[in-house]
């Protein structure tokens, strides 16, 4: 596994594995079977509601905690700086750990902005309280991550976007290079195509196709090692064991430049999720339980 160094000198695994929509009841066994894998690094959400059985899985895995680098993120709901603090409790007492090891704001919240900056406030203490080890955001586009550095103290470790072949989001990887913000690419391998595209998904592009033959791997295994080898960190998603096992045997072949540029160049400039600018508490919030 390689490791990345993010801008506060924590080091996380480069490739991780993701639970959004895996239900609770099926996140266990799959987690488990990441773990037993290779995985170091889960990536789950208090609005995924599925943080206990991930911590489950781990605290089951014989693993001692410093080896899972665990990650999760704040739900819109408990934007503010008291509700975040205590999102933290929340989350925590799900997982079943004292500390996160990266901790983050799932969303901008553009319409109450002022919400979101104290959010990023109270990661901003649970970092210097040594409850977090590192702190960042998720679909934070240019202007947001703008708005946020004019009022935060300690630039975010990560940004966590929607990143694949056919939605690079050039504009938003280029300001976070410029902040020494890491890239983490949720959909890396382009699922999202599958069920809201309107055309072929990235598993069955073309060149995709003819780079994954050319190297004996597949479509899915080629789209890691792109982002692997641009330097984003990357957290597929999957519940079947041989999918799950795939998906992290992407360390012993090197695409080309000529490959890279070709995946590359087939983004449609087509968002997959959310529209940022869309996020509402009226239309996208729901309450987190408590632990």
């Amino acid at each position: 596994m390689q490791h990345l160094t993010l801008n506060s000198g924590v080091t996380m695994p480069a490739l991780g594995f993701g639970v959004f929509q895996t239900p609770p009841d099926v996140t266990e066994q799959a987690v488990t079977c990441a773990l037993e894998t290779g995985y170091r690094l889960i990536d789950t959400a208090a609005a995924y509601a599925n943080e206990r059985e991930v911590g489950n899985a781990i605290r089951n895995s014989g693993l001692a905690r410093d080896q899972v680098f665990i990650e999760t993120k704040v739900w819109i709901n408990d934007y503010g700086y008291d509700r975040t603090l205590h999102a933290f409790e929340k989350s925590a007492g799900k997982l079943g750990v004292d500390t996160i090891d990266l901790f983050i704001l799932h969303q901008a919240l553009p319409g109450r902005f002022d919400l979101t900056a104290e959010a990023y406030r109270a990661l901003e203490t649970l970092l210097a309280d040594g409850k977090v080890r590192a702190i960042g955001v998720s679909n934070f586009m240019p202007d947001h991550l703008d708005a946020l550095l004019k009022q935060a103290t300690v630039v975010p470790a990560v940004n966590q976007v929607e990143v694949h072949p056919y939605f690079t989001q050039s504009a938003v990887q280029a300001a976070n290079a410029a902040h020494g913000i890491l890239t983490q690419a949720w959909s890396p391998i382009g699922g999202i195509t599958s069920y809201r595209g309107t055309g072929t998904s990235t598993f069955d592009d073309p060149a995709i196709t003819a780079i994954a033959t050319a190297h004996g791997k597949t479509p899915a295994q080629v789209m890691l090692r792109w982002h692997l080898q641009q330097g984003r960190n990357a957290i597929p998603k999957s519940v079947r064991p041989q999918r799950i096992a795939e998906n992290i045997d992407v360390f012993g072949f090197q695409l080309t430049p000529a490959e890279l540029e070709a995946i590359d160049n087939l983004d449609t400039g087509t968002r997959g999720g959310p529209e940022p600018e869309a996020i509402t508490l009226e239309t996208f919030g729901r309450d987190i339980p408590e632990a």
